[in-house]
């Protein structure tokens, strides 16, 4: 795969909580300047990073009902419309966990349906399984209901629940979702090596804090 083929499924992200409005302007011209896929940025930078990036083919991607998935779906659609309003065009939505693990597949499926309404078409649908904290049997179910309802990617983790993506599991995504639904490899992805593996693996998008290293061939410090 060749650097810029890598580049082009990046989604550059800084989500600390610490972050600075310098740090998203300089996260966003390095994200012009790899031609990376995205800048990746919590709600509240999307202004930001979209005034840098308004005339250049680098998407602006924000997180909705981040990190926890525990907000109302009501929160979550209202979030998602903001955040259109100011310039996201793709959106990375965290699913209800434990309602997933109650079993309450209705709700999961009404609460990602909600932000996939919200966006109307004016943005990509990301869905965070978070999949540190789930058995294969609801990872499998997870990306079901998220397919069913009509998200356009599914994606392994926040980064911030002690777990990021494997090679199984994006194995196990892509089998789930087949070939025409994104799968987005996220969480401790430091390197090129591990980026073009979630690739080999069926991972169409990278989610990463250490993507120029990722592109350069060096070893990168994932810090979110």
């Amino acid at each position: 795969m060749t650097t810029t083929n890598l580049a082009a499924l990046i989604d550059h992200t800084l989500l600390k909580p610490d972050a600075t409005k310098d740090q998203i302007i300089t996260l966003a011209n390095e994200a012009e300047e790899y031609n990376f896929a995205s800048v990746c940025v919590n709600p509240t930078w999307v202004p930001t990073a979209f005034a840098v990036l308004k005339d250049t083919q680098v998407k602006v991607c924000t997180v909705i009902g981040f990190p926890l998935g525990a907000s109302t779906s009501e929160v979550k659609a209202l979030e998602t419309k903001n955040a259109i309003e100011n310039g996201a065009t793709e959106v990375d939505m965290v699913i209800n966990i434990g309602e997933l693990k109650e079993s309450n597949d209705e709700y999961v499926h009404n609460d990602i349906k909600a932000v996939v309404e919200a966006a109307q078409n004016k943005a990509l649908t990301k869905v965070i399984i978070e999949t540190s904290l789930l058995t294969d049997e609801e990872k499998v179910r997870a990306c079901e209901i998220a397919v069913k309802a009509g998200a356009d990617y599914v994606k392994t983790s926040t980064g911030f629940s002690g777990g990021g993506a494997t090679v199984d599991d994006i194995t196990l995504m892509r089998k789930t979702v087949g070939p025409n639904i994104g799968v987005k490899a996220s969480g401790g992805v430091r390197d090129r090596e591990t980026a073009v593996a979630m690739v080999e693996a069926g991972a169409t998008r990278i989610g990463a804090s250490a993507g120029i290293a990722i592109v350069r061939g060096e070893k990168g410090t994932e810090t979110y």
